[in-house]
């Protein structure tokens, strides 16, 4: 079954980095029935393994040829790397940010260090046009993995959102709905977004320990608690 379009038929997914997080968002998305098309920085050629793991709606690619077939385009890269992300296969399109800039791990951004701008912000100001949405940057890959659940159950999570353009969040709402979550929205990509980046209450700790492979559930009120703590 072909996973549910913005405007009502087939939606494509296109990755921009297919390591852990975008893998998990990738088996996902094909299990809920979209059709993906992964790309990393090494070339699709790295890709077989995954591929052979996704089956028929997946398709390895290049950066620029996963963005161009996207209704959604999921990028999920180290911050260094926001530069090479292509900009013009991306124009007006939802464009899913999962990066996280960890200084301890990424070493020091003029711009990220400093606190002036967010990784998302300095991804919007690359892409110009595209609508990024800043989303998956506060769960691990494996408690996003486990936690999923059909729409309606009790124990289902609510990864938060934060974007500037009221549609594209509406059509991240309606990706995370279909992949098993519901959603909290954390505000504008710039001050909603540094409520839940690293080193906040709401980074990794509503879904459980890190040790914890399963993960704790964390609903809506649970997420929108720790945003406000």
């Amino acid at each position: 079954m072909a996973g549910p379009g913005v405007t009502g038929g087939m939606t494509t997914v296109g990755f921009i980095g297919s390591g852990n997080l975008g893998g998990t968002v990738a088996r996902l998305a094909v299990a809920a029935g979209y059709e993906v098309v992964l790309s990393n920085s090494r070339g699709p050629q790295t890709l077989k393994e995954l591929m052979g793991e996704l089956g028929p709606l997946a398709r390895a690619a290049t950066p620029a040829e996963a963005a161009a077939p996207g209704d959604l385009v999921v990028v999920s890269i180290p911050p260094r790397a926001c530069p090479a992300v292509p900009v013009q296969p991306l124009a007006g399109k939802p464009v899913l940010d999962t990066i996280n800039y960890i200084p301890q791990r990424d070493g020091r951004i003029p711009g990220l260090d400093d606190g002036s701008l967010s990784s998302s912000e300095v991804l919007q100001r690359h892409l110009g046009t595209a609508h990024v949405v800043k989303v998956f940057n506060n769960i691990t890959f494996w408690h996003l993995a486990s936690l999923a659940r059909p729409a309606g159950a009790a124990d289902r999570s609510a990864p938060p959102i934060a974007g500037d353009d009221p549609a594209a969040k509406v059509a991240v709402t309606g990706f995370l709905d279909a992949i098993g979550y519901d959603t909290v929205d954390a505000g504008t990509l710039g001050s909603g977004g540094r409520r839940f980046q690293f080193g906040t209450r709401a980074f990794v700790a509503p879904y459980g320990a890190l040790s914890d492979q399963r993960g704790t559930p964390a609903g809506v009120a649970a997420v929108r608690a720790a945003l406000v703590a």
